[in-house]
């Protein structure tokens, strides 16, 4: 560089295909003929799943019948459902944090817990009340009260069992295949850059990066276990194959206020893995897909914007 001549910023130039998946109306209307061309083909793939599922639940109707018992499953599971998200998005955000917590927590470093650094994690604790209210909203809630209105379930059944994971690893590795393409175009939208991760101290230090990524992939546990293992385990019997698609309304519901590409995949990835945790009986294959995608888009968003962390440790004060 020349003495005295200025540093010059290189400004990126979008590809005309970047500039097109921006352009409103072409993102409101580009979903609908991916939906059109993948759903068929999730059908086609799980269509063995979906009879079995469809054959299951006319047997249990049918034996509902002849005992002349109401079934009652959906009318429980729906109505656990709509409380328990309730409960979640009114008192699982930031606002009762500040409102309740924080200062508890500001009262107990003042009486001495140094070690909490409330000033330079305040960010992470919320976001630790945060994953806290969706295990409670996800798990301690439903479950429990389940078991109350049908002692003779096994909560094993709703997607925890391991038998038969291995065989079944062969979709997870096909499911990520899939979508790690979809992701990186994703990923190049201003909104997804700007979004993840949710936590913005994750380029301060490695530190911050896997603190927050562990707590992250508790709440994706208790997101698989009430949405794949819950939802589906209580509305298959009665519900059959449609009880996926039940499901994956709500899903697909919880992710508005997200990148709008990404609210609509939702209800892609909510059917193909409620699919796949009824196919395999276990919530943990797509558990796993769940991660690997969650981890991806934190890890993409900080790469594109050059913050990933080159210490481990913050430098605590």
């Amino acid at each position: 560089m020349p003495a005295g001549a200025l540093p010059l910023t290189q400004l990126h130039l979008p590809a005309r295909w970047e500039v097109w998946l921006d352009f409103a109306p072409v993102k409101a209307l580009l979903p609908l003929p991916v939906l059109l061309l993948v759903l068929p083909a999730v059908a086609w793939f799980f269509r063995d799943t979906w009879k079995e599922l469809d054959k299951e639940a006319a047997s249990h109707r049918a034996a509902m019948v002849e005992q002349g018992v109401t079934d009652r499953r959906a009318l429980h599971c729906l109505l656990i459902v709509a409380v328990s998200l309730t409960i979640k998005d009114y008192f699982g955000g930031r606002p009762f944090y500040e409102e309740i917590l924080r200062p508890f927590l500001a009262s107990r470093q003042q009486a001495g817990w140094h070690f909490l650094h409330l000033e330079q994690f305040d960010e992470l604790f919320g976001y630790g009340w945060w994953v806290f209210s969706r295990v409670f909203g996800y798990v301690l809630l439903p479950f429990p009260l389940w078991k109350l209105l049908h002692p003779r379930d096994s909560l094993l059944d709703f997607g925890l069992r391991t038998k038969g994971f291995l065989s079944h690893a062969w979709i997870y590795g096909l499911c990520t295949a899939v979508v790690v393409p979809l992701m990186l175009v994703v990923a190049n939208q201003p909104d997804f850059g700007s979004y993840y991760p949710f936590y913005k101290q994750c380029s301060r230090s490695g530190l911050d990066l896997l603190l927050w990524e562990s707590i992250y992939i508790i709440q994706f546990f208790a997101l698989e276990l009430f949405f794949r293992g819950f939802v589906v385990g209580a509305l298959r019997p009665s519900f059959g194959s449609s009880a996926i698609i039940a499901m994956a309304v709500p899903y697909c519901m919880i992710h508005y206020g997200k990148p709008y590409l990404e609210a609509m995949g939702a209800i892609i990835a909510g059917i193909v893995l409620g699919s796949l945790a009824a196919r395999t009986r276990s919530i943990y294959a797509g558990f796993l897909v769940h991660v690997t995608i969650a981890l991806g888009m934190d890890l993409l968003a900080l790469s594109h914007r050059h913050e990933l962390p080159v210490h481990f440790w913050p430098a605590l004060r």
